[in-house]
């Protein structure tokens, strides 16, 4: 059988069927964006079986590492699956991204499931969108909302994308969210009920909180839809009793004492709880000071033994002593009277005139510390040996112990004889340099 050859209008449409872009066009640098959300939040879906979906406008990216079920794969680190205490099941469908819980979904649940900021498209340009999709399975819809704000108790400042975990009671199930930039939380809705609320500084970023991760828990029992959580102060909890780490001189009747762990803030020093005896014949050396630092050092002595944070209104005095005011009551900026240089934040400046950890306003309680500044009433000297006892300290989770550790002054270094020939030739040539200035001023300038 003879083929006949295709009509021209068929060729011709089926030469449009495939369009491509033209090449050599400009690179697109737009994110993908978030085009629909399966299903619909807060609504009731007795019996659900399906997946939630994130859909997109245009293919994204599967990431360089694969959702295998770990928590390791890039799209399995942007998803975050409450209540389930397992790595959900995290699927890449090209233009959609599916969630169900490992355990499948379970009956009467108020399951919230959140997009984390962080998908690509295939040229690897970065959405900044995120959502959160929060449904039924049966169970009566929620209406609460937890808020409240997280701090890194050690580092002082406040928690960026901390983990927030609210455990409701009885059943135990695990409400998950993270904080932002400042610290700062809401979610919901959630069911009412009882709640142990943890904060979590996750080192690993896999939502969950492991051990040696520093934590701050307290527990809440909603009355209103609204809820103020209490501050977190997130910290190390250890049960190992209090160990000192290094004794360091700083002059000759002061050393700094350095913890293996953070001391209690609220702990009072008094002289009497530290003995220093010089060796070998354990002669007691005098202690005429015990003092507690916070992470910037800057802290004062309200009483014998007692430490606390700089206060405001001081550290006000000292402002004005240096010529320094607001700008505007509503700006947070401090200047100088006449300066026309650019405005720099409080912060900053504070930096600069020393006064930059007491006047940033943050935590409500005072700053975590590791050190304590030891000071004797008689001098050491070099090549010295003592015997320092602390009696009573306590760590930040409330572990109390008698502390001993051995200080030694380093014996001066000897100066040899090819530094003292150094020193002697560095002398000499100052010396020369300035018999030549002197020279050189002395002699007379020729008249023009």
């Amino acid at each position: 059988m003879e083929r006949r050859p295709l009509p021209a209008v068929l060729l011709f449409l089926a030469a449009c069927a495939n369009i491509q872009p033209p090449p050599g066009g400009p690179p697109d640098t737009t994110p993908p964006k978030l085009a629909s959300v399966y299903p619909e939040s807060v609504a009731v879906f007795p019996g659900f079986k399906g997946d939630v979906e994130f859909r997109f406008n245009e293919v994204i990216s599967e990431g360089s590492t694969p959702s295998m079920g770990q928590g390791t794969g890039d799209l399995e680190k942007l998803i975050i699956l409450s209540p389930t205490t397992r790595v959900p099941d995290v699927g890449w469908h090209r233009y959609r991204i599916t969630v169900k819980p490992a355990e499948g979904w379970k009956p009467n649940r108020v399951y919230r499931v959140e997009l984390l900021p962080g998908v690509t498209d295939v040229r690897q340009n970065r959405s900044k969108v995120e959502s959160v999709v929060t449904f039924s399975t049966g169970a009566e819809l929620p209406h609460d909302t937890l808020s409240g704000r997280m701090f890194d108790w050690k580092a002082g400042a406040p928690a960026q994308a901390g983990l927030i975990e609210a455990v409701l009671e009885p059943d135990s199930l695990p409400y998950r969210a993270l904080t932002d930039s400042a610290g700062r939380f809401s979610f919901g809705p959630l069911p009412r009920g009882e709640y142990l609320v943890y904060g979590v500084i996750d080192q690993n970023h896999n939502f969950r909180l492991d051990s040696r991760e520093a934590f701050d828990t307290v527990r809440i029992r909603p009355e209103s839809a609204r809820v103020a959580v209490p501050e977190l102060y997130a910290f190390v909890h250890d049960t190992l009793p209090p160990r000192i780490q290094q004794i360091t001189p700083t002059d000759s009747v002061t050393a700094t004492i350095t913890f293996a762990e953070p001391l209690d803030p609220y702990l009072k020093l008094d002289p009497s709880k530290a003995t220093v005896r010089k060796l070998p014949d354990s002669t007691a050396v005098p202690v005429v000071a015990l003092i507690m630092h916070d992470t910037t050092g800057m802290m004062q002595q309200r009483g014998p033994g007692e430490t606390t944070p700089l206060d405001t209104a001081a550290l006000r005095r000292r402002l004005d002593s240096a010529g320094v005011r607001r700008a505007r009551p509503d700006t947070g900026v401090l200047r100088r009277p006449g300066d026309t240089t650019r405005v720099q934040p409080s912060d900053s400046l504070a930096e600069r005139l020393g006064l930059a950890a007491a006047a940033r306003p943050a935590m409500n309680r005072p700053p975590l510390s590791d050190r304590i500044t030891l000071r004797v009433g008689q001098p050491w000297h070099p090549g010295d040996h003592f015997e320092v006892s602390v009696l009573g300290a306590r760590t930040v989770s409330g572990v109390t112990g008698d502390v001993h550790s051995p200080l030694i002054i380093p014996a001066e270094k000897p100066v040899g004889r090819a530094d003292s020939l150094r020193a002697d030739s560095l002398k000499a040539r100052f010396q020369r340099s300035d018999s030549t200035a002197r020279a050189d001023s002395l002699r007379k300038r020729k008249p023009k």
